[in-house]
């Protein structure tokens, strides 16, 4: 085997234009989304429960690792977990896997915490509408962390079709039988 292409989003972008990017598409999607909500419902929004909503804001985020990792379970003991504290304070889990695999399955891994989650929060808007604005925010937040996931995921479709892909130093590696 050998590496056909190496993928480092965060190298390629830089932090500083991922934020900005990832700021864009969640005024985006808040935008759009609210919008469309109030198209479809007229109900009138409360703004009860506001702690219930930042714990599931405070939540997303492990919730989105922790889909990351369910399809990953297998490979379980492969799996490598830190956790690294961004700006002095706010931990950001990583996890790492040592062994290649199969790039339909890496391309479900990434894709499975935005299928899910986004599904259950747009679910969720349209059948308790008096909250929506609450699940509206949170799909827009969360459509934001999906950011580098989804330029992870464009990148791998134009790879060949039995690649693996293994993780490295590096960011992502692209393997091909020779």
């Amino acid at each position: 085997m050998h590496c056909w292409k190496t993928i480092n989003v965060k190298k390629q972008y830089g932090f500083d234009r991922l934020f900005l990017l990832s700021a864009l598409l969640v005024i985006t999607v808040f935008s759009f989304a609210y919008v469309l909500q109030g198209i479809i419902s007229d109900t009138a929004k409360s703004d009860d429960y506001f702690w219930i909503f930042v714990f599931a804001f405070l939540s997303v985020y492990p919730t989105h690792k922790l889909l990351h990792f369910i399809p990953l379970f297998r490979f379980r003991n492969k799996v490598k977990f830190s956790i690294k504290k961004q700006f002095g304070f706010m931990p950001v889990i990583s996890m790492r896997i040592f062994e290649p695999i199969n790039k339909k399955h890496f391309i479900f891994v990434l894709l499975t915490p935005f299928i899910f989650i986004n599904i259950a929060l747009i679910l969720a808007a349209i059948f308790i509408p008096i909250f929506a604005h609450y699940f509206i925010i949170l799909f827009a937040y969360h459509c934001g962390m999906c950011l580098i996931d989804l330029i992870y995921v464009k990148n791998l479709l134009k790879s060949p079709k039995q690649a693996l892909i293994e993780e490295t130093e590096a960011g992502y590696e692209i393997l091909v039988t020779s």
